[in-house]
């Protein structure tokens, strides 16, 4: 239903299309390939690809930040700040940043395993805001943590990546076209997933790709390797 919005239905095909897959090197994409590896339906493989896409690390990452970015914006309110002071927003988000880190906590959203830039991902979202509700409060909020977090990060010195990546902003979009039913971000993001794992499952079974094992190591083969006696 809520595809009838024009804006909502542009949205969703930017949404949708970003989180296919990015070439099976994570968990619900993988899973998927290794349950479809044993013969198992397409049905079967997926679902076991969306019980590892559930997980708080993979693809319940955006409603973990989401949970950041309420936790900011109740501190800046408190703090009585002007969310639409960007020069007030950036000594408080400053502030309250250092205050997480130095707590021994992360900032959700930023970091990624094989990128060492901004996640063109997030650019994408990050630009379709900017055209359609540049003053929407939580992406002003997002936007200015964009400008300084690379910084806080690279002056912490224990994040390899100091960007963000996609998961940083998605939960933004659905925020702002109503969408505040958190549990049901992981269905979208599945949706969006089988379009890019299914279709790789069925070329797997066109090359009768074999079945996937473990690597598996003996214990004399680990002394040799690290000269223990």
């Amino acid at each position: 239903m809520g595809f009838a919005d024009k804006e909502f239905w542009d949205c969703m095909r930017l949404y949708l299309s970003i989180h296919v897959d990015h070439e099976g090197g994570n968990v619900s994409a993988h899973t998927t390939t290794l349950v479809g590896s044993a013969l198992s339906d397409p049905y079967l493989s997926f679902s076991a690809g969306l019980n590892g896409l559930a997980g708080p690390l993979h693809g319940l990452a955006n409603q973990e930040v989401l949970g950041f970015l309420f936790e900011m914006q109740r501190k800046c309110k408190e703090a009585g700040v002007d969310m639409k002071d960007k020069a007030a927003l950036k000594k408080s988000l400053d502030k309250f940043t250092w205050d997480l880190l130095n707590s021994k906590r992360v900032v959700p959203g930023y970091g990624h395993a094989a990128l060492r830039k901004t996640d063109p991902r997030y650019s994408c979202q990050r630009d379709f805001c900017a055209r359609n509700f540049p003053d929407d409060e939580l992406f002003i909020l997002v936007d200015t943590i964009y400008e300084i977090m690379p910084d806080i990060l690279t002056k912490h010195g224990k994040t390899k990546n100091p960007f963000p990546n996609v998961d940083a902003h998605s939960g933004v979009l659905l925020q702002h076209y109503g969408m505040k039913e958190q549990n049901f971000y992981t269905v979208l993001f599945g949706v969006s997933r089988q379009l890019g794992v299914l279709p790789g499952l069925v070329w797997d079974r066109i090359q009768g790709r074999p079945i996937e094992r473990p690597k598996s190591i003996t214990s004399e083969a680990l002394f040799k390797k690290f000269n223990i006696e």
